[in-house]
C-alpha cells in the first residue's frame, strides 16, 4: 500500500510540476497580463447588477411564451436571463454577438432560448434558423427539453441530432418532402422533389451534426440566423471533426456561395426560398449582410485565450459576466474538505454517505476506470440502505439515460460518475457533490460543484483529501477567490466499524475485476478469430 501511495504522490507531483512549469516565468508573464484580455472583455456587463424579474414585468414578452413558461413552473427570470433579455430584446436587438460567463445553475439555457424563440415567433416560412451545439448527448437532450417547453407555443418545432437514434430516423425527423397531390403524375426530371427542413431549431452534438452536413440531402445551414455554442471552452478545446470552421463556412454570406445552381436543384434543397442574409446591408458595418448570423457563446468558465476566441469570428462581441472574478461558484454553495487516511479513503466516503442520510449525491472520480471500481466496491459493502449507480462515458446511452431518470425520480440516491456529468447537467434535488478524487484544475472543481446549489438553491461540495494534498487544494481554491474551506469530520468510530466489511468488500472487488478481465480477454480472442476468418 505504501508503494501505491507513493505512486499517487508521484503522479500528483508530476502533475503539479507540469503546472508550475507553465506559470513559473512570472516576470515574463506579468508584462503580458495587461494585453492577455481582449479589449471587449475589459468592460463587461455585470449580471449581478440585475435582479430577478417576474414574467408579468418583462417587457415585450409574447403572451403565449409567458403562458408556456408559467405552465412549466417558471414565474420569474434569474439575473442572467434578465440581462441577456435586455441586451437582445432592448435597443441592442442582437446587433452584437453575445458571450455569457456565468456560474453553473444560473439559468444560461433559458437565457438564450427565450429571446431566440421570441425573435422567431413571427417567422413565416419554416427552415432551419437556429443551431445549438453541445459537447454531450445528455446535455443536448436537456437543452432540447428547455426549447420544447416554449417553442411549440409560437408554432416553432425543435429537432435533435445526437446519434441517439439511427441516422435514417434522424433524417426523417429533420427533413420533410412536400406532399404530392393524388392522381397527378409527376416527372422527376422536369420537377425534382424539393426537400425542406422539418424543424426551425436544431440541438446537436458536433459528430452527428457533421454527419448531416456531409451526407444528408436537403440539410442546409444556409438560412441560419442563430448559432449557439454552449459549454464553449470545451467545444473549442476539442476539435470534434473541425465542426466549427465547417459550420461557419456553410453559413458564409458570400454571394457566390448563396445562389442555388440551376444544374443541381438539390444542392441546397430549398428551391425558390432565399436566405434572409441575401437582403440589404447591415447599417454601420460595410460589407456585412443584414440580418447577419448571430452567435451566442456561453460557459461557466469562458476562455480568455484570444486564439481560441478568434475561431468563433465574433461580431462586436458583448460580454456578460458575474462580478469581477473570472471563476465563480454558485452563490449558496458551501465547500468542505474531509481529511482521510490514505489506506481508508473508501471508508471515509461510506461514513460520509451514511451521515448524509440518503440525501441525493453525486460522487466524482478521476477516470472511467475509477468510477467503475469504486461503484462496484460500494455495492460490496452490504446493505447501506442507499441505492448507488454508476455513470460514465463508456456506458451505452440508454444505460446513462436510465440512470439519470432514476436519479431525477429519487429512486437512486447516489451516482458515482466520471467527469462525464460535470458539464451543464441539471438534476433537481442534488444536495451534495463529493469529490472522491481531488479535481486537478479549478475549472473541474467549478463544473463538479455546480451540479448542486443550482437556481438559487443551497448545496454542499465535499472534497476527500490525503494530508499531503491539502496545501495544493488550498492553492486551487484561491483561483476562485475562496480563502477558507472548513474541515468536515466524520466520527472515527464510524470509520473503524466498517473495517471488517471493507476487507471483505476488497476481496470481492478483486474477484470481480479478475472475472471482468477474463471476459474481456475472451471477447478479444473471439473477435480476433473472426477477423482472421
Amino acid at each position: 500500500m505504501y508503494s501505491e501511495s507513493g505512486h499517487r504522490r508521484c503522479k500528483l507531483n508530476n502533475r503539479f510540476f507540469s503546472v508550475t512549469m507553465e506559470v513559473e516565468p512570472k516576470v515574463q508573464k506579468s508584462s503580458r497580463k495587461k494585453v492577455a484580455v481582449l479589449p471587449w472583455m475589459r468592460n463587461p456587463v455585470d449580471v449581478s447588477s440585475f435582479n430577478k424579474c417576474p414574467l408579468t414585468q418583462l417587457p415585450f414578452l409574447h403572451p403565449r411564451l409567458e403562458e408556456a413558461l408559467c405552465n412549466g413552473g417558471i414565474e420569474s427570470l434569474f439575473p442572467v436571463q434578465v440581462a441577456v433579455w435586455q441586451e437582445t430584446m432592448g435597443p441592442g436587438s442582437f446587433e452584437r454577438d453575445i458571450c455569457v460567463n456565468s456560474p453553473t445553475g444560473s439559468g444560461k439555457t433559458l437565457a438564450y432560448a427565450l429571446p431566440i424563440v421570441q425573435i422567431l415567433s413571427t417567422r413565416a416560412v419554416k427552415c432551419l434558423r437556429v443551431l445549438v451545439v453541445l459537447p454531450t448527448r445528455d446535455l443536448a437532450l436537456q437543452v432540447r427539453d428547455v426549447f420544447a417547453t416554449i417553442a411549440p407555443a409560437v408554432g416553432l418545432s425543435v429537432g435533435l441530432a445526437v446519434g441517439q437514434s439511427s441516422i435514417s430516423d434522424e433524417i426523417s425527423m429533420l427533413i420533410e418532402r412536400p406532399k404530392l397531390e393524388a392522381g397527378i403524375c409527376y416527372d422527376p426530371e422536369s420537377r425534382p422533389v424539393e426537400l425542406q427542413s422539418a424543424v426551425d431549431i436544431l440541438v446537436a452534438t458536433p459528430g452527428r451534426l457533421m454527419d448531416h452536413i456531409n451526407n444528408t440531402k436537403g440539410f442546409t445551414l444556409e438560412h441560419l440566423r442563430f448559432l449557439v455554442v454552449d459549454e464553449t471552452d470545451r467545444l473549442l478545446r476539442e476539435a470534434y471533426q473541425s465542426w466549427l470552421p465547417t459550420v461557419l463556412q456553410c453559413t458564409s454570406s458570400s454571394v457566390d456561395s448563396l445562389f442555388v445552381c440551376d444544374s443541381n436543384p438539390l444542392s441546397f434543397g430549398f428551391g425558390s426560398l432565399k436566405t434572409t442574409r441575401r437582403v440589404g446591408v447591415e447599417r454601420g458595418f460595410k460589407n456585412k449582410p443584414y440580418p447577419r448570423l448571430v452567435k451566442m457563446v456561453l460557459s461557466a468558465t469562458l476562455t480568455q485565450d484570444p486564439s481560441k476566441l478568434a475561431q468563433l469570428d465574433l461580431h462586436h462581441p458583448l460580454l456578460l459576466t458575474t462580478g469581477k472574478i473570472r471563476y465563480q461558484l454558485p452563490e449558496h454553495l458551501e465547500s468542505f474538505k474531509l481529511i482521510c487516511e490514505p489506506k481508508l479513503k473508501p471508508l471515509y466516503l461510506v461514513s460520509l454517505l451514511q451521515s448524509l442520510q440518503g440525501e441525493q449525491c453525486i460522487v466524482f472520480t478521476s477516470s472511467v476506470e475509477s468510477t467503475h471500481r469504486l461503484c462496484t466496491l460500494l455495492k460490496f459493502f452490504g446493505d447501506l440502505g442507499i441505492k448507488i449507480k454508476e455513470y460514465s462515458g463508456h456506458q451505452h446511452q440508454s444505460v446513462r439515460s436510465k440512470t439519470l431518470r432514476g436519479f431525477r425520480e429519487g429512486v437512486i440516491q447516489v451516482v458515482v460518475s466520471s467527469d462525464a456529468m460535470t458539464r451543464g447537467m441539471d438534476v433537481k434535488g442534488v444536495r451534495n457533490v463529493i469529490n472522491y478524487d481531488k479535481p486537478p484544475y479549478i475549472k473541474t472543481y467549478i463544473h463538479r460543484a455546480g451540479r448542486t446549489a443550482r437556481a438559487g438553491n443551497h448545496g454542499r461540495c465535499f472534497t476527500l483529501l490525503h494530508e499531503d494534498e491539502v496545501k495544493q487544494f488550498k492553492k486551487l481554491l484561491k483561483k476562485a477567490d475562496i480563502d477558507s474551506c472548513p474541515t468536515y469530520t466524520v466520527p472515527s468510530d464510524s470509520v473503524q466499524s466498517l473495517r471488517s466489511t471493507y476487507d471483505e468488500a476488497l476481496e470481492k472487488l478483486k474477484e470481480s475485476v479478475e472475472v471482468e478481465t477474463f471476459k474481456k480477454q475472451k471477447a478479444g480472442f473471439k473477435s480476433s478469430i473472426k477477423r482472421k476468418r
